[in-house]
């Protein structure tokens, strides 16, 4: 089984030397444009089974070269080339899981040209859209009548300062494409679109992290696939308290567009120069951050009001050598992985991750999740 992961930056590496140690898995090639990002992933994973390779990731023909004998391909890639990698993975008839979840409408029509290449493409696996999703699915299918579906997450800072009190854990890029397009959600069973910022409200968990403010953002393939099982459904992201409102009015000036400015003589976007000054305000005393994931799915079951929650609150570790946020994106991808490997997902096409870690699946993978450093914590009520 040859697994050939598409870029090789922390979250990559991290996937590559997770995916070394599967016994399903035999050979992995780790592929990147620059060499010594390649040569970096190749000292971390340290292990016989991988190796390495340069290549373009241009064009769909690009990346179908690096995949022509592969068997599994994992994309970490950014988000523009999300839909290249999954035609790329079309014309290879290779397997797919891709950590960007966006476009989600755009990918399932790629569904029947998957199928009919018998492959499997797994959109959105990482924490959020990824934990995320299945732990919606999962509630939704443990009530009767389902309700509303709360999806909350958001990488934080350990030791956050002002002005922003937030770190960068991912791509700047990312981070203002979420604050900024609008929000898919489901309402009255009906799919809609919300605002930037909107729905900002406060909330509260255990120490060291207390309160925070989330505001709803897209809530990615659940919006289409859960659409018709729950009467609300929402994912919001997390910040410190004073950060939406401090970044809304950057929004609402302008300086988060795309638009085209000249400055004396040179076109440029507002965006671009926000993310040059950005970048030196958004960090925190030390690398270390904190994920946190917060699923709550409300309804009737046997006649009786149920909530179910499931919480992940994940610390980078002292003495760590990757972010809280590079460890719960790569582990799931490199779970579902190893899931395909095994041949224990079955489902050709585009599939994302709430439609394969439901129901008999469900509890397994969480179990290996808390087997590889991530714990999900359940609880059940019988709401008032």
């Amino acid at each position: 089984m040859h697994v050939v992961v598409l870029g090789t930056g922390m979250i990559g590496t991290t996937v590559v030397s997770e995916v070394s140690k599967f016994e399903s898995v035999d050979r992995i090639t780790a592929v990147d444009v620059k060499q010594e990002n390649v040569d970096k992933c190749l000292e971390i994973a340290n292990s016989r089974k991988v190796q390495g390779r340069v290549a373009s990731f241009a064009t769909e023909e690009d990346i179908a070269l690096v995949l022509k004998d592969a068997d599994i391909a994992v994309a970490c890639l950014p988000h523009s080339l999300s839909m290249v990698a999954s035609k790329a993975a079309i014309i290879s008839k290779c397997n797919l899981v891709d950590l960007v979840g966006s476009k989600f409408n755009e990918k399932f029509e790629l569904h029947k040209d998957a199928q009919d290449a018998g492959i499997t493409i797994v959109p959105g696996c990482g924490v959020a859209p990824g934990i995320t999703n299945f732990l919606a699915a999962q509630g939704i299918e443990m009530l009767d009548e389902a309700e509303n579906a709360v999806m909350i997450c958001g990488g934080i800072p350990r030791y956050p300062v002002p002005p922003l009190w937030y770190q960068v854990v991912f791509r700047l890029e990312s981070v203002l494409g979420l604050y900024t397009k609008p929000a898919l959600a489901v309402e009255n069973g009906k799919l809609v679109e919300l605002a930037a910022f909107s729905g900002l409200e406060k909330v509260v968990f255990d120490e060291p992290i207390g309160a925070c403010e989330a505001v709803i953002t897209d809530a990615h393939s659940t919006a289409f696939t859960l659409k018709d099982k729950v009467k609300n459904l929402y994912e919001k992201t997390i910040r410190y308290p004073g950060h939406w409102e401090k970044m809304n009015v950057l929004n609402e000036l302008g300086f988060l567009t795309n638009e085209p400015l000249e400055i004396n003589g040179s076109l440029t976007t507002p965006r671009a120069i926000a993310e040059k000054v950005l970048a030196k305000k958004m960090i925190g005393l030390s690398a270390e951050d904190i994920t946190v994931v917060r699923v709550e799915v409300s309804g009737i079951k046997d006649g009786k009001p149920k909530k179910h929650t499931w919480e992940l609150i994940d610390l980078a570790e002292q003495n760590f050598t990757i972010t809280s946020m590079v460890k719960t994106t790569a582990i799931p991808a490199a779970l579902i992985t190893k899931w395909i490997a095994m041949g224990r997902v079955t489902e050709t096409g585009v599939v994302p991750i709430e439609n394969i870690m439901v129901k008999e699946r469900f509890q397994p993978f969480v179990d290996e999740l808390k087997e590889s450093g991530i714990h999900i914590e359940y609880k059940e009520e019988t709401t008032p």
